[in-house]
C-alpha cells in the first residue's frame, strides 16, 4: 500500500508545492529553449538551476522526514522498525550524495 508521512507541517507543504510549481515552470522554459535551439551553455546553466532548486526541495522534505517519520520510528524502539528506518536514511543520504 501507499505510505504516508507521519506529519507534514502545513507551511512546509505549501512552500514545497510553491517551489515545485516554480520548478515546473523552469522545466517548461527549458523545453522551449531546446525547441528554439538556444545556445547549449545557456540551456545547461538553466538545467543546473533546476537541479539546485530540486535539491532544495529534497533538503526540506528530508528535514521533515527526520523530524517526524524517522524520529517516530526510532522512538518506537522496535528493533525491526528502527533497523528499517536506519537503512532507509542511509539509502536516502547516499542517493542524495550522487
Amino acid at each position: 500500500g501507499e505510505r504516508h508521512a507521519v506529519a507534514v507541517d502545513p507551511e512546509l507543504k505549501a512552500s514545497v508545492l510553491t517551489r515545485l510549481r516554480r520548478i515546473e515552470g523552469q522545466i517548461r522554459g527549458l523545453q522551449k529553449m531546446v525547441e528554439e535551439e538556444r545556445y547549449c551553455a545557456d540551456v545547461i546553466t538553466q538545467v543546473s538551476s533546476v537541479q539546485e532548486a530540486l535539491r532544495g526541495v529534497s533538503r526540506s522534505l528530508l528535514r521533515n522526514h527526520l523530524e517526524h517519520c524517522a524520529a517516530s520510528a526510532i522512538r518506537s524502539g522496535e528493533p525491526e522498525t528502527v533497523g528499517a528506518m536506519c537503512d532507509e536514511l542511509v539509502e536516502l543520504m547516499f542517493r542524495g550524495a550522487r
